[in-house]
């Protein structure tokens, strides 16, 4: 028979067996979250690559402060910003020498044919502007379209100071020059007379150098430098722009061959977001948002 020594002392020993587990168990369920087994799920994988835009000099202003606000975010990410006109942008989607080509005009039919999908990333209006002290303030769209044709060639003729007309026009494939020729024009050539410039800011800076000169540039582009002139009674602003009421007005395009995937289309989000759109409207376009 057992003695009841020996029953006391292995009742005391499991117990202590008993108290040493339940510490054990206690202390791997106290340990901290850190020291988990199961590894956190990691987050989406960080964007990366090299994208480039190119086309619209009207549009590279923007394109290059969406690009740097964009590469800040996201560090494994390089955009190369190029202008060159709408029609090179174009051209540069088609053929695959860029991943989005810039447009500051709608596509053409034979454009969209080519499998080209557009982007409305902004609106813009086309300002006709003049020199500050020029005492012209509001020109009727036909007087605007005749003194680019040649056919008014005074000031004088529409209220002016009697002195020769300066007219400054975009070259050829200029997304400006082409909603210019679409809306004002009526698709008629511009004089062979006007002096031809290479980007917004260029036919800026000669209006603002010549007294009798006249342009037409992106109504972001407008600074003290020169006037915008009201037309057919309409101020150019954005008001009005939105409204319709200002004709002279055309998209910001980003045009990508078929639709955007990758970093492409995750760039492209990223402009048509609520922060994009901010940035947009401090660079001096309107948001495609109301």
């Amino acid at each position: 028979m057992v003695s009841r020594k020996v029953v006391r002392r292995a009742s005391f020993v499991l117990l202590g067996l008993l108290l040493l587990g339940a510490v054990l168990v206690s202390g791997c369920s106290n340990q901290p979250s850190g020291h988990n087994p199961t590894p956190a799920q990691p987050d989406a994988a960080a964007l990366s690559g090299k994208l480039t835009i190119a086309g619209s000099t009207s549009v590279q202003p923007f394109s290059e402060v969406l690009a740097e606000s964009f590469m800040a975010q996201n560090k494994g990410v390089q955009i190369n910003v190029q202008g060159g006109g709408s029609s090179v942008g174009i051209e540069a989607a088609v053929s695959g020498a860029a991943h989005i080509g810039a447009s500051s005009r709608a596509l053409k039919d034979e454009e969209i044919a080519k499998g080209l999908t557009a982007t409305n990333i902004a609106l813009d209006g086309i300002a006709i502007v003049v020199h500050p002290s020029n005492p012209v303030n509001n020109l009727k769209s036909d007087d605007v379209m005749n003194i680019y044709l040649g056919n008014i060639k005074n000031w004088k003729e529409v209220g002016g100071p009697d002195a020769p007309i300066t007219i400054v026009a975009r070259e050829e494939g200029s997304g400006t020059r082409d909603a210019f020729t679409d809306l004002v024009m009526k698709k008629k050539d511009i004089a062979p007379t006007a002096i031809i410039q290479n980007s917004t800011g260029a036919v800026r800076t000669t209006v603002a150098g010549d007294k009798n000169g006249i342009g037409y540039v992106s109504m972001a582009s407008v600074s003290k430098e020169v006037k915008a002139l009201s037309i057919d009674g309409v101020a150019a602003n954005e008001a009005n722009v939105k409204a319709g009421t200002y004709k002279i007005q055309r998209p910001f395009l980003y045009v990508t061959k078929g639709t955007p995937e990758g970093l492409t289309k995750a760039f492209i989000d990223f402009v048509l977001s609520a922060q994009g759109q901010k940035l947009i409207v401090e660079e001096g376009a309107f948001s495609i948002n109301k």
